[in-house]
């Protein structure tokens, strides 16, 4: 007989030792700790860099005070607010609702919030829903150059008007 056959033998399926179900969770036990480390690797190189940046200036110039007299209500969602006059001067409501910060709608009876059901007066006061507290007035102010200036970061009394 020839070494050959022997060789043959051993390389059959009778002679190999079979995949154990162990193994198999212990591979996967491994490529699994490694996609979770590979997750939170992303995650932490994530964390240093914000997700919402802040706004670089508070304070907007929007423009001559004579176009915004024109109107009893002019809205500006690029700045979240709206510009209002009335007979004692102008003045600036944020459209930031107090409850969560949603864009509060403005409606012909007051404004409405369509994320938690907060309802706030043309005052800007609340009159239902979660809200703590009223809509913030926003600082007016002029310009050296003449134009108008929203500082978004002071809040005024409610009964505070620029006289243009």
């Amino acid at each position: 007989m020839s070494t050959d056959s022997g060789s043959d033998l051993r390389g059959s399926q009778r002679f190999t030792t079979p995949k154990e179900r162990r193994d198999f969770l212990g591979i996967a036990a491994i490529w699994s700790a490694i996609g979770a480390f590979v997750f939170a690797m992303v995650g932490a190189l994530r964390l240093p860099m914000p997700s919402v940046f802040p706004e670089s200036n508070p304070r907007i110039k929007l423009g001559p005070p004579e176009q915004f007299l024109e109107t009893e209500v002019t809205p500006l969602p690029e700045h979240r607010m709206w510009i209002l006059s009335s007979p004692e001067g102008l003045y600036a409501i944020s459209a930031v609702c107090t409850h969560l910060g949603c864009i509060v709608a403005r409606h012909d009876d007051g404004y409405f919030c369509p994320c938690h059901g907060s309802r706030f007066d043309l005052q800007g006061k609340v009159i239902g829903g979660p809200a703590p507290r009223g809509l913030h007035y926003l600082e007016l102010s002029i310009a050296p150059d003449g134009k108008l200036v929203v500082d978004q970061t002071q809040d005024v009394d409610p009964d505070v008007r620029l006289k243009a």
